[in-house]
């Protein structure tokens, strides 16, 4: 940890490919100081992303990085964390990417409570993709695919989360950069899995989900008194499909991570050559 760290320090000499406008330059920049103002730095640092217009952030941040699968982001994530606990883990994806393919894996690292943070851009479409509706797509969004709209509930992945046994859930609006910051860093220092649903708009194929809406539309809890450890409030508010809500909504008092709970607290990333003793003894008793 480093107190002289800035922001443009986590930025690489690769110049991102996204769209003029695309909320996920916001939502990036608020990622790197977030990680500065916790005294991180690109050396301890390691960035996993999926598939989708977010897939190639760990290539736009400096530090360590890997870009996975479509839906598997987590699953690395974790792996990573439990090897080498001293690092900072952060997770980005996008609504597809997170809530689709990867819904499974979010259930699961939800309830491991790994301490981690995990950063989804929701745009509310598969922008990458040129403009089909994703799991959080409004039920009447015409598309290309689905001209008559999807027909069905958007996924609410608060609720997802909060079911899943979520020890912190948050959202946030990219362009509102300071409070995004904020808000992505208190995931950050949360002990245990730290989740933000970033709204992130696609200028190019969401022409629904603006800037604009979301700027006549955001309520911040924070302004309106909401006690983020009250799990009845954070559900109310979470269940509550009339507004768009900014903030961090729920955070348990009581969140033990996954490391703490199971004992898994050593550096398991340096390991020896060979195979372990009796581990070949092991597999013969298969095969």
């Amino acid at each position: 940890m480093s107190s002289d760290v800035r922001f443009t320090d986590f930025k690489s000499d690769k110049q991102p490919t996204w769209c003029p406008g695309c909320g996920d330059f916001g939502t990036m920049n608020g990622m790197m100081k977030a990680l500065a103002n916790t005294g991180n730095d690109p050396d301890n640092t390691f960035v996993v992303a999926g598939i989708g217009c977010s897939g190639k952030i760990g290539t736009y941040m400096r530090s360590y990085a890997l870009h996975g699968v479509h839906g598997r982001a987590l699953p690395v994530g974790t792996g990573v964390k439990l090897a080498n606990p001293d690092l900072e883990v952060m997770v980005a994806g996008g609504d597809g990417d997170g809530y689709s393919i990867g819904a499974g894996h979010f259930v699961h690292a939800v309830r491991r409570n790994v301490d981690m943070t995990y950063v989804v851009m929701d745009n509310r479409i598969y922008g990458l993709t040129k403009g089909q509706a994703s799991p959080t797509s409004r039920k009447d969004f015409e598309t290309s695919t689905t001209p008559e709209g999807p027909q069905q509930p958007p996924v609410n992945p608060l609720a997802l989360a909060l079911a899943s046994g979520a020890t912190f859930i948050a959202q946030s609006f990219s362009t509102d950069a300071q409070r995004h910051a904020e808000i992505v860093q208190e995931a950050i220092e949360h002990d245990g899995f730290g989740f933000v649903n970033v709204f992130s708009p696609c200028v190019t194929f969401n022409d629904v989900d603006t800037y604009d809406y979301f700027r006549d539309n955001l309520v911040d809890v924070a302004e309106e008194g909401h006690d983020r450890t009250d799990y009845d409030a954070a559900k109310e508010k979470i269940l509550d499909a009339s507004k768009e809500y900014q903030g961090v909504i729920w955070q348990s008092e009581k969140s033990i991570p996954y490391s703490e709970k199971h004992g898994v607290d050593a550096d398991m990333s340096q390991i020896d050559d060979g195979a372990p003793e009796g581990a070949m003894d092991l597999v013969r008793e298969f095969y």
